[in-house]
């Protein structure tokens, strides 16, 4: 090549499109695979898949814009996050200023080996994550004083719901009822109402302080209290919870962890439930997430907890090992009669809030929350010397102040000098301290409230002489955080090689390919993470007021429009922080458009067999109940049995809910006669939007019959899925739903007082239905990855990721189908973007399990696919487009070695009972330490193909004893001697 050559290919490598650094197979790998297929091009391949019936119109005039490049993007980026004012919050509402250390910063939010990894279903190849679990369930538990703490929740509004719920479930009260704290965070409240009515639960209101009359506890199911309440009052709640105990009720306490360092603990008064949110440990504002919620338990109530709950076991050897515990509760199998409809967490942000207790350790806990006590304290001198009444006797980080007619002139004074203060009314504000709050901020804030020496500057010695404001009845007198996990890593080099032993245990992206069915485990590129930690996203309140979020809030309207327009429907809501809660909040929807006709009647939610287990859940959530529609020996939609259920139910039918393409991994073609069926009843079509990878650019659910759709940004978007959450679930809608599609009463809206004029969006979500996150757009410091991955790729782009998906997945099917069966095709003998493989022939033949191929796929270094779902039994495989060809073969080659061993077993040469595949995975101790019994060597065990040893993943464990960790709960962290 002469020089002239070279340069002009160093050109052309650096104008390489991002859809080129995205997408894993170049063109020429594309053609050789399309050969094996049997389809001349990625296009026919497509229009040969999808049905002529959906294809979608050739776009000429694209709201989305033109691709740019990364360079381009950040920059476009950068201008949008400059039109963000970043101002001290003390707003407070349960979202407080945070110092995130950079040492997890750096470990844990920017490393891929967190953020990349996928919800720990195969423990053995999740230690690292699962005890970061542990740690975080015991810190919550420890400064709860509850008996088990689950593995976070998606926000605490939902928490707290989830927490009504679970006192419905196990209270001995037979009634509607729920009690409710006036003092409770106004957007729980509003999210409280909102769920309460789909499930016909009563609230009733009452003041703390003076306790429920017996008028509000007959027929009172349980209690929620605020503990400190939202307006910063601290109300001892042993009396409320005595009483609703002696009626048989379940007392719920919604406590800030920090505060739980002074105060009394919720189970040291008698709760038997605790809620809130971690975010104060360690995960920036973010304008309202994501962040980790919480829910604990008392001893007796492990079983009712919804969500993620990690436990201990023991694996083959003998040595302990961590495991999701008591998964039989969960929606993916107990479907409609699940505790919940959450099939995720927020693991990366609870991972961060653990990590933010370990290294801190009590004692800095505890000095930081006594500094804000003190601080607050401090503020409540100033407030009063300017002639203000401290409305409350006790506090910890929250005053209200009263300062009759000049309520809102202190409050935009302060606005000026920089401080974002919360306006009650025209009488009455609050301010909140943080651990962020200086002595510098109380000067100027007493100089805002008038105090006549704010000329003399608050100093650290002024604030540490300062009184808590806690009442001395309710210190905490009980220990915790007492693990040496709590101790034993304060230096930041103790810190970083702690998260780095970890991570080196999972099995993360940034390893090989995750080919989880169902699950869209592709890139999140660097590019598309840049923003998540730039302060002018990652330091704004979500109640922040909308000049001060201009920028936020034009990018989420770019989302808005970008996405309506790739689904074909007509407005989005982007405040559902999982798939899950876009499902409830599609369906909240549909449930009031049919009562705002007056079809009170219309409560029954079609759904296939094949559904996903949250479908179901989602339905009973959203005060439905769930028929199930049959599926023929294809797998697709029984057309025939759908039209039975909709005559049977055509007055009482609501919605039918579908996925498409289905959860069997195929495109149905009846799928415009089913939504016209559905229709043609009086009911609404819910097309589950989690396949859309295998869509965008050549069909769109509104185009098809869909009325509304939960998307998951976490998926098709490049939302990375940080080893269990966070997600964001967005719900697109027609316009018809769209007065009903989530809202929220503390939106950005316009200034009522100036007559501003507020972005769109803010006063859209303020006249909306009711809420489904606590925060107005729910998770939104992380919409600048998919605005980022939009932005790169542009329509072209998303279109080639889809046929590329598609390709990836008919290579493997067409490789595989002679050793594995195919389950289900289209009718052209062609998958969408996954396949299922039959491992049931396999089983019956060899006695091998899917269970053991999962465990064996360890040893030839991959994750495995999504196992027996949707049918017991088989593997799901998802290699989705940014896998290139090299990691497609690696796959099928581990694949086709694991299957020529099982023939061993056929052929009699190895045992049934000792076999590479029934032992495995095998650990680096197993095959190093004591004599070699088995049948096949080591060399066997560990090294099966050519080149694994260059790039030998080890797992740390052998296969766990599920069943023991389900029969002996243990689900804090375990004593030292265990790791003995």
């Amino acid at each position: 090549m002469t020089g002239a050559q070279q340069d002009a290919a160093a050109q052309q490598n650096l104008q390489t499109s991002f859809a080129d650094r995205h997408i894993g197979t170049t063109s020429a790998d594309q053609q050789a695979m399309l050969d094996v297929v049997g389809q001349p091009s990625l296009d026919a391949l497509v229009r040969t898949a999808i049905p002529e019936s959906i294809h979608a119109a050739p776009v000429t005039d694209s709201v989305i814009p033109a691709a740019v490049g990364e360079t381009e993007a950040l920059a476009e980026l950068r201008a949008k996050a400059a039109r963000n004012t970043v101002r001290r919050a003390m707003i407070g509402l349960g979202y407080h200023g945070t110092h995130t250390p950079a040492v997890i910063q750096r470990n844990v939010l920017e490393n891929p080996s967190w953020y990349t990894a996928y919800t720990p279903y195969q423990p053995e190849i999740s230690q690292g994550r699962l005890e970061a679990l542990i740690n975080f369930q015991t810190m919550v538990s420890d400064l709860t004083g509850m008996a088990t703490a689950g593995a976070s929740m998606l926000d605490e509004g939902t928490a707290v719901v989830e927490g009504m719920l679970l006192a419905r479930r196990a209270s001995k009260v037979k009634g509607d009822a729920f009690l409710v704290d006036a003092d409770l965070l106004p957007q729980t409240r509003a999210l409280l109402d909102h769920r309460a009515d789909a499930v016909g639960i009563a609230l009733r209101e009452f003041d703390a302080a003076e306790g429920p009359t017996d008028d509000q506890l007959d027929g009172a199911f349980g209690v929620i209290v605020q503990y400190p309440g939202a307006s910063g009052r601290i109300v001892d709640p042993s009396t409320t919870i005595e009483r609703v105990h002696a009626g048989g009720g379940i007392a719920v306490v919604a406590a800030d962890l920090l505060a739980m360092t002074l105060l009394a603990a919720p189970g040291d008064l008698g709760a038997d439930v605790a809620v809130g949110t971690s975010q104060r440990f360690g995960v920036p504002l973010g304008f309202g997430g994501p962040h980790a919620g919480y829910l604990a338990v008392r001893a007796g109530l492990e079983r009712q907890l919804p969500g993620r709950l990690v436990g201990v076991s023991f694996d083959a050897d003998g040595q302990m090992a961590y495991r999701l515990s008591l998964q039989t509760r969960e929606q993916h199998i107990r479907r409609e009669k699940a505790t919940s409809n959450i099939c995720t967490a927020q693991v990366l942000l609870a991972v961060m809030a653990s990590m933010y207790a370990v290294y801190h350790g009590p004692e800095g806990l505890r000095f930081i929350a006594d500094r804000v006590g003190r601080t607050t304290t401090a503020l409540a001198d100033a407030a009063r010397g300017a002639g203000l009444e401290v409305v409350h006797d006790a506090w910890f980080d929250t005053l209200t102040l009263r300062a009759p007619g000049r309520a809102a002139e202190l409050v935009d004074a302060a606005r000026e000098r920089g401080y974002l203060l919360h306006l009650v009314d025209a009488d009455t504000l609050q301010v909140s301290v943080d651990e962020t709050t200086t002595p510098d901020d109380v000067t100027a804030l007493a100089g805002v409230l008038g105090a006549v020496d704010a000329s003399v500057p608050a100093t650290e010695t002024a604030v540490r002489d300062a009184a808590t404001g806690l009442p001395a009845g309710l210190l905490r007198s009980s220990e915790y955080l007492t693990h040496p996990v709590f101790s034993a890593h304060r230096s930041e080099t103790r810190m970083m090689r702690y998260l780095k032993h970890l991570s080196d245990k999972d099995y993360a992206l940034d390893r090989g390919m995750i080919p989880l069915g169902s699950c869209t485990m592709k890139l999140n590129a660097a590019t598309e993470m840049a923003a998540v930690t730039w302060p002018e996203f990652a330091n704004v309140h979500p109640f922040a007021p909308a000049e001060d979020v201009a920028g936020y809030l034009d990018m989420i309207g770019d989302l808005e429009s970008w996405l309506a327009e790739v689904t074909g429907y007509d407005t989005v809501s982007l405040q559902p922080n999982a798939g899950s809660q876009g499902e409830l909040a599609g369906l909240l929807a549909i449930r009031g458009y049919h009562l705002a006709n007056g079809d009170t009647e219309r409560t029954v939610c079609l759904i296939p067999s094949s559904a996903h287990g949250t479908n179901a859940a989602s339905a009973v959530l959203a005060g439905m109940r769930v028929v199930v529609v049959a599926c023929d020996e294809d797998g697709n939609v029984d057309l025939d049995d759908l039209r039975a259920k909709t005559a049977q139910h055509g007055e009482q039918l609501a919605a039918l809910m579908i996925t498409y393409p289905s959860t069997h991994g195929v495109y149905e073609h009846d799928i415009t006669d089913i939504t016209a069926a559905v229709h043609d009843a009086g009911g609404q079509v819910y097309v589950d939007g989690a396949n859309l990878n295998a869509l965008l650019g050549h069909a769109r659910f509104g185009d098809f019959g869909g009325d509304v759709s939960h998307l998951n940004l976490h998926k098709t978007f490049c939302i990375p899925h940080g080893g269990g959450g966070p997600g964001v679930g967005p719900v697109a809608a027609k316009a018809h739903l769209a007065p009903y599609l989530p809202g929220h009463s503390m939106a950005q809206q316009a200034d009522r007082r100036t007559g501003a004029t507020a972005a769109d969006a803010g006063d859209r979500l303020a006249h909306a239905g009711g809420p489904v996150s606590s925060a107005p757009y729910g998770s939104p410091s992380i919409l600048p990855i998919t605005w980022t991955y939009v932005r790169m790729m542009g329509l072209e782009g998303l279109t080639r990721a889809t046929e590329t998906a598609v390709l990836g997945a008919n290579y493997i099917a067409a490789r595989l189908r002679d050793a594995y069966p195919v389950l289900y095709t289209g009718q052209d003998g062609l998958v969408a973007h996954e396949c299922i493989l039959d491992l049931r022939p396999l089983r019956d033949s060899t006695g091998i399990t899917v269970d053991d191929v999962a465990k064996r796929l360890v040893d030839y270094g991959f994750h495995a696919p999504t196992m027996s779902f949707p049918v017991a039994g088989t593997l799901m495989v998802e290699p989705t487009e940014s896998e290139d060809l090299a990691e497609l073969d690696r796959f099928v080659d581990a694949m086709l070695a694991i299957r020529a061993e099982a023939a061993a077993v056929e052929r009699g040469e190895w045992s049934a009972e000792d076999n590479p595949l029934v032992h495995a995975p095998h650990t680096a101790s197993s095959v190093i330490s004591g004599e070699w019994t088995h049948a096949y060597s080591r060399e066997q065990a560990v090294y099966p193909l050519p080149g694994i040893s260059a790039r030998k993943y080890w797992p740390p464990v052998r296969r766990i004893d599920q069943a023991y960790g389900d029969r002996n709960l243990v689900c804090a962290c375990p004593p030292v001697e265990a790791f003995a």
